[in-house]
């Protein structure tokens, strides 16, 4: 307390902050619709770390995209069928200067699929592109048209779906009837909370974490308790 009994600034916005971190908290995770982006390593699918437009995939190299409903990576679904850099790119002959990347598009089921839309039958394809070039555009190379948003979130491959990109849909639907996957959650799934944007970054829709949120909170709070302080020591 200040020598006049009020409580301090300081105080005072913690404590707000702390009313509004837990009053904030959701009562349901959301869950979104979207195209995640994994790797293959060895005979499992592991979530990217990266957006498809920072990754630079080597020759021999295979990667998937799966639409779908998640909350996030923990509970995103993989590519379905399997996934083997001989059986997708055998017949495309390596050149110099040149990598082959071995592709896995899984459109998802009917369940992800927005109202009014079907999902097109999951594709294989083998992108022969030029040793620096991304997986965004060994995408572009075999599976036009791509769509993204202003925020370079991925929301269309092969034109599907038509509109929406990574809405909020209930936490309920989608993926709970596909049989044939697994979610990120099991044993060659990591747990990065990260979707397919083009430049890498965080799924767009998702808002910030309360973890987030507690430590902007604690830098702000400490930062005014720094200002307050010198403040009193002028006075």
């Amino acid at each position: 307390m200040t020598s006049g009994g009020a409580l301090s600034p300081v105080l005072v916005s913690l404590g707000a902050l702390l009313l509004l971190l837990g009053s904030s908290g959701p009562a349901h995770a959301a869950a979104y619709r979207y195209w995640s982006f994994w790797e293959r390593d060895g005979s499992k699918w592991a979530y990217a770390t990266q957006g498809p437009s920072t990754t630079r995939p080597a020759d021999g190299e295979v990667q998937g995209f799966r639409f779908a409903v998640s909350r996030d990576s923990s509970d995103a679904v993989r590519p379905r069928g399997a996934a083997d850099f001989a059986a997708v790119c055998g017949d495309t002959a390596a050149r110099d200067g040149q990598k082959r990347v071995a592709l896995v598009i899984d459109f998802g089921t009917a369940a992800d699929a927005p109202e009014g839309e079907t999902p097109p039958k999951a594709r294989t394809a083998c992108a022969r592109v030029p040793d620096d070039a991304t997986t965004a555009e060994a995408l572009a190379s075999v599976a036009k048209p791509l769509r993204y948003d202003t925020n370079a979130l991925l929301c269309a491959i092969g034109g599907y779906p038509v509109r929406g990109c990574g809405e909020a849909v209930d936490a309920g639907a989608g993926t709970d009837t596909d049989s044939g996957a697994e979610s990120a959650s099991g044993a060659d799934g990591p747990a990065d909370d990260q979707s397919s944007s083009a430049d890498g970054a965080t799924q767009e829709g998702e808002g910030p974490s309360v973890g987030l949120l507690v430590g902007v909170g604690a830098v702000a709070v400490l930062g005014g308790a720094a200002v307050w302080r010198a403040r009193r020591r002028r006075g």
